[in-house]
């Protein structure tokens, strides 16, 4: 099968991965952490104490709302510290490398759909997998209709699914597929662009998809192979997580490395950094980040969807992507964000800079003033999905649930939104308001 999506939006950004880039650069860091917040809908409780031993795979925190649900430590070590924040919430449970005296766990045998969705649940990776309608982690008692993976990723400067060949091989892929094919009585989609290159997975869907960001989100795939109707439920994964599934049930081992792309207009030398789940940021960015005298914005994941961290901070999830841009609040530029300079970054046709091809050093600036939606179908040009995105939004900010419903909540997700919210000329977060739309919608559902 074919997907070629025409709307979309790429953003020429400085910083990227030299091209043909395969070489994996190593980072190790003493301490490691898991964030709970990562993880939407995940309701946090401690499964260890601070000083305890842990294993690779060992749980770290269990989900309160259904205990079968973990997440993991990344790393051998000894729990150094729970870090807690307003309220005694949990932000980070961090992890201090070394020979653990703790037994790795024993992680059972999928065989069947219950015993499948147990050892995904057990070791932490239904967690990094994500439910439609909600865009939530999964639970052990979903009825799944599909199950989609994405072995694309469109967001500005990310690393092509090859990069992951260093850890990962197509019997883990396989694997993974039929671990999956075990908890759904639909099928296993797996899309892909024109540069994979493993040829066909035995038991998958395989879709190739063509287009500009978001054609790689899995969301906006499944919104264009077969959408997500009211009462029913998919799943969707990334590449790496499908590898890690794999692994885990070919050899029972479970697999916390990943692949990082290094990236952004104050990176002096972009590259593809091979490390663990959680490793603290400075490791990744040693001998990397520019030393210009101005303030710089960290951001773990893509410009459109990351969270901002510090330089004391830790690898978040998906554990895919660091990017580094300039904060601009020391900027003191003519005119501000009315300027005409050529170096201006805008996807329309209002700034010179939009008709060279060239890659841009944006900051993390708003460029302007929160002001009402504009009914102009902005929003509809870069969200390859059958949905009328303004209406949507509309919906979801006045809190009418029926409306919601008729206009396609149940398909989205906020990362869906991403490019849109680049491109408001409003300058709303778009993003913000699906995720409360999606919230209020479950608390008053479910």
């Amino acid at each position: 099968m074919k997907l070629k999506l025409k709307k979309g939006l790429n953003l020429n950004i400085a910083g990227a991965l030299p091209a043909g880039s395969d070489k994996v650069e190593s980072a190790e860091s003493p301490v490691y952490a898991i964030c709970p917040d990562d993880f939407e809908g995940f309701t946090p409780k401690p499964a260890v104490k601070e000083g305890d031993s842990v294993a690779v795979g060992t749980p770290l925190l269990y989900d309160k709302n259904n205990n079968a649900i973990k997440l993991v430590s990344p790393v051998a070590g000894r729990v150094r510290a729970i870090v807690r924040g307003d309220r005694r919430r949990i932000l980070r449970v961090e992890v201090e490398a070394g020979n653990p005296a703790a037994d790795s766990p024993a992680f059972p045998k999928a065989t069947d759909r219950d015993s499948a969705k147990a050892l995904l649940a057990g070791s932490g990776l239904l967690a990094m997998m994500r439910r439609r309608p909600y865009a939530i982690i999964p639970d052990t008692a979903d009825d799944v209709r599909d199950i989609f993976v994405s072995a694309m990723d469109t967001a500005p400067l990310a690393a092509p699914a090859g990069v992951y060949s260093s850890i990962f091989t197509k019997e883990d892929y396989e694997s993974g597929v039929a671990l999956l094919a075990m908890i759904t009585d639909g099928k296993v989609y797996f899309s892909h662009d024109a540069s994979w290159t493993l040829g066909t997975l035995k038991g998958a869907e395989m879709v190739e998809v063509e287009g500009r960001h978001p054609a790689g989100n899995p969301g906006v795939q499944a919104a264009n192979i077969k959408p997500v109707n009211k009462g029913e439920t998919i799943w969707t994964l990334d590449l790496p997580t499908l590898g890690r599934i794999g692994r885990l049930h070919r050899t029972g081992t479970l697999e916390t490395r990943t692949v990082v792309a290094v990236t952004g207009p104050e990176i002096t030398q972009p590259a593809l950094v091979g490390c663990l789940i959680g490793t603290e940021i400075s490791a990744l960015l040693a001998g990397r980040l520019s030393d210009a005298q101005y303030h710089k914005r960290i951001i773990s994941g893509n410009v459109l969807t990351g969270t901002a961290v510090d330089t004391d901070g830790f690898l978040r999830y998906p554990y895919r992507q660091i990017t580094v841009i300039a904060e601009g609040d020391d900027k003191d530029e003519l005119l501000g964000w009315a300027s005409m300079a050529p170096s201006k970054m805008s996807e329309t046709r209002t700034f010179p800079g939009h008709f060279l091809r060239r890659a841009f050093r944006p900051d993390a600036r708003l460029n302007g003033g929160r002001r009402a939606m504009i009914m102009s179908g902005q929003y509809d040009k870069v969200i390859p999905m059958d949905i009328l995105p303004e209406y949507l939004l509309k919906a979801i900010i006045a809190g009418n649930i029926e409306d919601m419903e008729k206009l396609g909540i149940y398909e989205v997700a906020p990362e869906d939104f991403a490019a849109a919210e680049y491109a408001d000329t409003s300058k709303l977060p778009l993003q913000a308001i699906v995720r409360d739309g999606l919230d209020s919608l479950r608390k008053e559902l479910e």
